[in-house]
């Protein structure tokens, strides 16, 4: 049987910043957009998406921010959120915006994941990086 270490406070502590910066991101874009200030709108539709679509994809982001930020669920809100930022990635290759524009979603996703790792000991037994006698 392996006996499993518990995660260092500075591992959980540096875990809970990571993902703080994605979620207050998400937080700050899916709020917004119910209110569909003009920029907001702007974009949507500079991105090809009609008006109608700005609240629930708000509200979409919003429910997986949650799901993310609650620890029994967190998990699953970072599926939910990687598939909505991988609908980002492929909006903005469509409209062929430039390359911050792709990687930008693609670096929150991996702040997402980084910051859940460091917060669970049992992604960091499932991953082939981590030695799973450590």
């Amino acid at each position: 049987m392996i006996t499993v270490p518990a995660i260092s406070k500075k591992t959980l502590w540096a875990g809970y910043a990571l993902s703080a910066l994605p979620a207050l991101f998400f937080l700050m874009d899916g709020g917004m957009k119910p209110f569909k200030p003009a920029v907001v709108v702007e974009a949507m539709t500079q991105l090809g998406y009609p008006d109608s679509a700005t609240v629930g994809i708000g509200l979409t982001l919003l429910v997986c921010t949650l799901l993310y930020l609650i620890p029994q669920t967190a998990v699953l809100g970072a599926i939910l959120l990687t598939g909505y930022l991988g609908g980002a990635v492929a909006t903005h290759v469509r409209v062929s915006a430039g390359w911050f524009n792709i990687l930008f979603p693609v670096m929150l996703g991996c702040l997402v994941w980084a910051g859940l790792v460091l917060r669970s000991r049992t992604l960091q037994l499932l991953l082939p990086a981590v030695s799973k006698e450590s």
